[in-house]
């Protein structure tokens, strides 16, 4: 916000003092024009950030556009480049047409560390917009800081995003996307107050994921002062029977399942044959009909299994998922696509609010000024140095009733405070 100075003038009525006042009215008025002159001089001495010109405004990622991961890379891109058209038809940003470049980098931190080195000393771009993948993310996040260049989503959820005061290095990282560390502490937060628990088990895989989905349950758990039971399992172990047995033996009031895909459906197996009674919950990875197919058999009739969720589509969200449609014709229903749309609003609302000359300490002022919504989810504050990705999930559960594999709505997207009635 700009402040205003309001300047009381006070002028003396008796005559004998009138030529000392006109004389020091004029030297405050000589002042004023002097300091007006400086602070416009200032301004005009602002230099506008590397990649952006009288036209254009230059961004770029790197993402896997071809190779295994090419299904969620191509509609990632296609997401972004949507959203640039229907601002460039609209006329820009100041005047200036959104640019996006892309190189291929297969997957591969090599190639990705190649292509970001080559973005920010060679093409000098303003920014990097979704950038793509965890090898190539982790590979190149302390590349990017010590750029100082902004970099708005990330699409990957890995703990090296997550810093609650980026006032300094790292206050370029603009993560949107669920962050785990968030994502266990919200998990927890749920564990409390939608289901009453004072005692949560958490069985978590020994890699990346589960690592950081532990510790943001271990942070909420000391915040609440709930206990927290601790039981690990390798990533893609095909026997927990140990892990789940020590859980149930404990008699937790509840269980968090940290594990993805690989691993989280072999544990809901493995609680519901020896009869745990307890319900679960899993981050959002696991929510599919995927991974609700093969399990719904074993836990009908013993407990639910809950997954967290960061986007929703109903009231004006519905609204935007009919523009999203409008410009991404063969992505309508691709949620690729709708992350890659995501992405790309996130970094343009930051230059929305920029007023005159755009460089990266006042855009990453604007990003941090308040809050942004995200058009299909909820809000995410950057400011103080925030940096957890989004802060806002709902929450749904398999249906036992369907065979097919189908999550059903519990609750609606919610912080952290919400959920625990704060």
């Amino acid at each position: 916000m700009k402040k205003f100075l309001s300047l009381l003038l006070v002028f003396m009525m008796v005559f004998s003092f009138a030529g000392c006042a006109k004389q020091e009215t004029e030297t405050e008025a000589t002042t004023a024009a002097a300091a007006g002159e400086e602070t416009t001089a200032a301004v005009e001495e602002l230099e506008w950030a590397q990649g952006i010109t009288d036209t254009e405004i230059i961004v770029a990622n790197s993402a896997a556009t071809s190779g295994a991961f090419a299904p969620v890379g191509v509609p990632f891109n296609a997401g972004i480049e949507a959203y640039f058209k229907k601002i460039n038809d609209e006329g820009g940003i100041q005047g200036r047409q959104l640019v996006f470049k892309h190189v291929d980098d297969e997957f591969d931190p090599v190639k990705g560390k190649a292509a970001l080195s080559s973005f920010v000393e060679d093409e000098k771009v303003f920014a990097i917009v979704g950038h793509f993948g965890t090898p190539v993310v982790a590979a190149t996040i302390e590349d990017i800081k010590s750029y100082g260049i902004p970099a708005v989503y990330f699409a990957t959820g890995i703990g090296q995003l997550y810093n609650d005061n980026a006032t300094d290095e790292g206050r370029n990282i603009f993560p949107v996307q669920p962050i785990y560390k968030t994502e266990g502490k919200i998990m927890i937060a749920r564990a409390v107050g939608d289901f009453g628990a004072k005692k949560v088990g958490i069985i978590y895989t020994n890699d990346d994921a589960g690592k950081d989905l532990l510790w943001g349950a271990q942070q909420m758990a000391t915040e609440l002062g709930v206990e927290l039971v601790e039981q690990q399992v390798a990533a893609g172990a095909t026997d927990v029977s140990s892990a789940v047995t020590a859980i149930k033996e404990a008699n937790v009031d509840f269980i968090v399942g940290a594990a993805i895909q690989a691993t989280f459906p072999t544990v809901v197996k493995e609680l519901a044959a020896q009869n745990v009674d307890k319900d679960v919950i899993t981050t959002y990875v696991n929510v599919s009909p995927v991974i609700a197919q093969g399990v719904v058999n074993e836990i009908a009739g013993k407990f639910d299994v809950y997954g967290s969720g960061w986007v929703s589509f109903e009231g004006d969200r519905a609204k935007a998922l009919e523009e999203f449609a409008k410009f991404t014709v063969g992505y309508e229903t691709n949620v690729y696509a709708m992350t890659g749309w995501i992405a790309a609003h996130f970094f343009v609302e930051g230059l929305k609010r920029v007023d005159g000359v755009i460089t990266w300490d006042n855009y990453m002022d604007a990003l941090e000024s308040a809050p942004i919504q995200n058009p299909f989810g909820g809000e995410i504050n950057f400011g103080g140095g925030l940096r957890a990705g989004t802060q806002e999930m709902n929450l749904s559960k398999i249906n036992p009733d369907n065979k097919d594999g189908e999550w059903v709505p519990v609750k609606e997207l919610q912080t952290i405070e919400s959920i625990i009635g704060k």
